[in-house]
């Protein structure tokens, strides 16, 4: 009988040819595991979420409770709380399934009023940058929804002011004017209680301040001043019914009158009138807390004015003496130059203005205490 002494041999390289498959399959089967673990985001623990959790309860319950509002988000207590119920109520604010109304507008105040970076707030709140960047852009919306609420047209001044921007190489000798950097000119108007009534960004910094005070004069979405209201500007821009200028070639700024008074009736109306136009100015003081309008977009330059705005409605505290003394020690010692393309104005105009430097002369000369 003949045996095949083979088979055995066979046999076993096939036991090992299987074996070496099976390890192969199974290294295959660890590496896509480990690779696969390896790309995929580690999610937060339970207990991590609830120290994050705790964190942003105590944040939050130390800017309204603890005294330090003012200083983290530029408002009071009381004016951040009525801010969150307007958004809500007015601006189409809604707490998400994770986040509150109150740390929205939270997160948003901190970004604008300090221009901290969305890195930055992100790690202070605990939260993706993805959500805080959703978050500031729900808010902001809110803000601007606010348009219709709270920004309406009355008397009171005029005037622009140049921001400094970043623009392409190409484009930037158009916005390269007296500053010696690019700039916008930014035109705006203010009641006497410091709300804004009007904003018009996006001007080059060359575009002269006449210029931009026609466009917004005669564009769709134009500055409205009421028949027999007139808004006070400066010497720079045309005398008419409407937009009120001081007497050219007579004495003006307020520190001019400190140490004389006024001896005629143009000298009186240029220092009520410079009085009464310093509001814009204070105004723009009150714009530059909120920090984050050196970025210089045009939504975030008309969020922070309505913010302004509204802040100022809920405020009763003062401007501080030191920013208005600084504000006065900055002002320009000379009345604009005149504007080429522009006139002196109409005869009613100027009749107006006479009738009005004449009236508070009279006074004035009647009540000698008034001054």
């Amino acid at each position: 009988m003949d045996y095949d002494v083979s088979t055995p041999a066979q046999f076993l390289r096939d036991r090992e040819r299987q074996v070496v498959h099976l390890i192969c399959l199974l290294t295959a089967i660890l590496t896509q595991r480990i690779l696969s673990n390896a790309n995929r985001p580690k999610l937060p623990s339970r207990k991590l979420i609830r120290k994050r959790r705790r964190i942003r309860e105590e944040l939050l319950d130390d800017l309204q409770n603890g005294g330090h509002c003012r200083d983290q988000i530029r408002m009071s207590e009381h004016a951040f709380k009525k801010l969150c119920i307007i958004l809500q109520r007015d601006g189409g604010l809604r707490p998400t399934q994770r986040m509150s109304v109150v740390e929205q507008v939270a997160r948003f105040l901190h970004i604008v009023g300090n221009d901290f970076r969305n890195r930055f707030v992100s790690s202070l709140y605990r939260r993706s940058k993805s959500t805080t960047s959703r978050c500031f852009h729900r808010v902001l919306c809110a803000v601007i929804a606010l348009e219709t609420h709270y920004i309406q047209q009355p008397k009171g001044a005029i005037d622009g002011t140049h921001v400094r921007v970043k623009v392409p190489n190409k484009d930037a000798p158009r916005y390269r004017g007296r500053k010696g950097y690019p700039t916008i000119n930014v035109l705006a108007a203010c009641t006497f209680d410091l709300k804004f009534t009007y904003i018009l960004t996006g001007w080059e910094g060359t575009a002269s301040d006449s210029r931009i005070l026609r466009s917004a004069l005669t564009r769709e979405d134009k500055l409205v001043i009421p028949t027999g209201r007139y808004y006070l500007v400066d010497a720079g821009l045309p005398h008419s019914t409407t937009i009120m200028t001081p007497y050219r070639g007579v004495r003006y700024h307020l520190k001019e009158y400190s140490s004389r008074a006024p001896e005629n009736a143009k000298e009186l109306f240029n220092l009520r009138h410079a009085s009464l136009r310093n509001a814009i100015e204070r105004a723009f003081v009150h714009r530059s807390l909120f920090m984050i309008v050196k970025r210089n977009q045009t939504f975030f330059w008309h969020a922070a004015f309505y913010i302004t705005f509204y802040w100022r409605k809920i405020e009763t505290k003062k401007i501080e003496d030191e920013v208005l003394r600084e504000l006065l020690n900055e002002l320009i010692e000379e009345v604009r130059h005149n504007s080429r393309d522009t006139h002196e104005g109409s005869a009613a105009a100027e009749q107006l203005r006479t009738s009005i430097a004449n009236q508070m002369w009279s006074s004035y000369l009647r009540n000698t205490n008034n001054e």
